[in-house]
């Protein structure tokens, strides 16, 4: 980064920065990871400078020879790595990737049927502050109180009652896996689609460690970083590719449209211009390492490492929602510790361990206080730590939330994680 010195070295010294928080801090926020250089490298290529509104092979701009090459690359690759029939890599981001679902399926003012936010939902499955519950009628199912699991019964009698045009399934805090024959079934009582929203999760899935929603949902999104380690950005893929049962044509020949083409125009021209080429290349860099048999290990390490953090928390007195986790995270309500997600997102940040304040289902905090806290594995095992390193770091959290106003608490833990990071080493090419 020798020219970006040079030239804008105001900028350089913030990404500095943010490289030594990044290289000597514990990352736990479940939806951060760490990519590879050659990902990085790739997102920050010359086809930077492209444009290339369309799809390989139909685009509105000339030169796209190469770029075509390379978004076809991405596709057969993550065809591969998820056994997709179709896939779309376009989407800038998850959310982006969920508009388009949205405008490729619904009307304004039909019926979703979500997880609620509070109960560890996502904002684009309905959340009346996102554009999906603002243009749609959303409706919720949520978890039990007492179990902190979804009941499939209650979901069943839920959709019988809404009749919902479309269901969604997935999740930004929810620790269990999904029973998505069940829900398939549920969906095709009462006439509705059904999606799968695994941004958290992608990872685990291609690796076959959770349940593939790919063979019973109508369409599934995805973010491209998280779990499956790649550059910021998300994806649509369907499983098997059929003519769609919306009645929507082609306007000239009246022939049945396919979900796939349904959805190539819910991303261009409906939701995105140009596509990103290089960050798309950056996730077919991503998608081929995901194909390696080193990345299915990565991702079992992940869960023994999710599962042994959460078992010492709960020695040490912390309610777990759901007791426990079947994934890569773990959401701790903390109620019964007096302190509230807030001062132990911001005492732990001054340990240097990076969490984020959670609502657990049925708070009775604010989104911006909460009475919990989302942890999760992926990004520190990618630089290497084992089920006794988790352990190790469930021990420091605890230190510090239970001393949460202790500045001796924080500092003295802020020198054990330095020391855990320097065996652990990260990003230091980044300032070379």
């Amino acid at each position: 980064m020798s020219l970006l010195k040079k030239q804008d070295p105001e900028l350089f010294a913030l990404i500095e920065k943010e490289t030594y928080r990044q290289n000597f801090g514990l990352e736990l926020i479940a939806s951060e990871n760490f990519t590879s250089r050659a990902v990085m490298e790739a997102a920050g290529s010359t086809l930077t400078n492209k444009y290339a509104e369309g799809l390989p092979g139909k685009r509105y701009y000339g030169g796209c020879e190469f770029v075509d090459q390379i978004e076809d690359l991405a596709r057969d690759r993550a065809k591969k790595l998820f056994g997709a029939d179709w896939v779309n890599v376009q989407p800038h981001s998850g959310a982006t990737a969920n508009a388009a679902v949205y405008l490729a399926f619904m009307k304004p003012g039909e019926t979703l049927l979500g997880l609620d936010l509070s109960h560890g939902g996502h904002l684009t499955h309905g959340s009346p502050v996102n554009f999906s519950g603002l243009n749609y009628d959303a409706k919720f199912y949520g978890v039990e109180e007492s179990t902190g699991r979804l009941d499939m019964n209650k979901i069943r009698e839920a959709a019988k009652k809404i009749r919902p045009k479309m269901i969604s399934i997935g999740a930004s805090a929810y620790t269990r896996d999904f029973d998505y024959k069940t829900f398939r079934e549920i969906a095709d009582e009462v006439g509705a689609l059904l999606w799968m929203d695994m941004a958290h999760t992608a990872g685990l899935i291609a690796a076959g460690l959770l349940n593939d929603p790919l063979p019973h949902c109508h369409v599934v999104t995805t973010t491209t970083h998280k779990t499956l380690r790649g550059p910021r950005g998300g994806m649509i893929l369907v499983g098997n590719d059929s003519d769609n049962t919306l009645g929507f044509v082609a306007p000239k020949s009246g022939r049945v449209k396919k979900w796939s083409e349904l959805l190539d125009s819910g991303v261009f021209p409906g939701t995105q211009g140009g596509p990103l080429e290089h960050i798309i290349a950056a996730k077919a860099v991503s998608f081929a390492e995901a194909l390696q048999p080193e990345f299915k290990t990565y991702q079992q390490q992940v869960i023994k490492n999710a599962k042994a953090m959460g078992e010492r928390f709960m020695e040490l007195g912390y309610n777990l929602i759901s007791g426990g986790t079947d994934n890569h995270l773990i959401l701790i309500d903390l109620r019964n510790k007096k302190v509230t997600g807030k001062q132990a997102e911001e005492s732990l940040s001054r340990a240097e361990i990076t969490v984020n304040k959670n609502m657990v289902p049925f708070d009775t905090e604010s989104p911006f206080v909460t009475s919990g806290i989302r942890v999760g594995a992926p990004a520190m095992t990618t630089r290497g730590l084992k089920e006794a390193d988790f352990r190790n770091i469930a021990d420091l959290m605890n230190q510090v939330i239970s001393n949460p106003e202790s500045s001796d608490t924080a500092s003295k833990v802020a020198k054990e994680v330095h020391s855990i990071c320097e065996r652990f080493p990260l990003y230091d090419f980044v300032t070379a």
